[in-house]
């Protein structure tokens, strides 16, 4: 492990495995009006990911808000290709969970330092659900990331 990565741990709430950029947000996000599911772009007004396109990405996120409409919207984005491919959340809830399950989307909640804070915009995760084990390696190497809960 080099010098700019760590390791945080969690448990596993879908299984699978995932790599990718993270997005990172420290507000709840909806699926179902909060973002397009056609382009996988966040469009709720005043959210601080607004504008930003989640697609292909790992989404780092407090939880899901919204209706149950969501979870289908989730699966939507999967059959679309414009989904996150995996959620590292700090509160999962059903809403997020079931659209994650259908869609076959890894992901882990629970880690032991919280991962909106720990993992920045662009850092590269590498994820093993199953074994609730994610590697980050931070995008800027002048960061400190021997303690993860210094590290945003």
């Amino acid at each position: 492990m080099t010098t700019n990565q760590f390791i945080l741990k969690g448990r596993k709430i879908v299984t699978g495995k995932a790599s990718g950029e993270a997005i990172v947000t420290r507000e709840a996000i909806s699926f179902n009006g909060g973002v397009d599911n056609m382009t996988g772009i966040v469009t709720e007004p005043g959210h601080e990911l607004e504008g930003v396109n989640i697609s292909g990405k790992v989404l780092v996120f407090l939880t899901g808000k919204g209706s149950t409409g969501g979870s289908y919207k989730i699966y939507d984005m999967v059959s679309r290709g414009t989904a996150p491919v995996a959620f590292i959340q700090v509160n999962p809830e059903p809403i997020t969970t079931i659209g994650a399950i259908i869609g076959s989307i890894p992901v882990i909640a629970g880690l032991d330092h919280d991962p909106t804070l720990a993992i920045s915009n662009g850092d590269f995760i590498e994820m093993d659900a199953d074994a609730g084990i994610v590697t980050v390696t931070a995008r800027n190497p002048l960061r400190t990331v021997a303690n993860p809960a210094s590290a945003a």
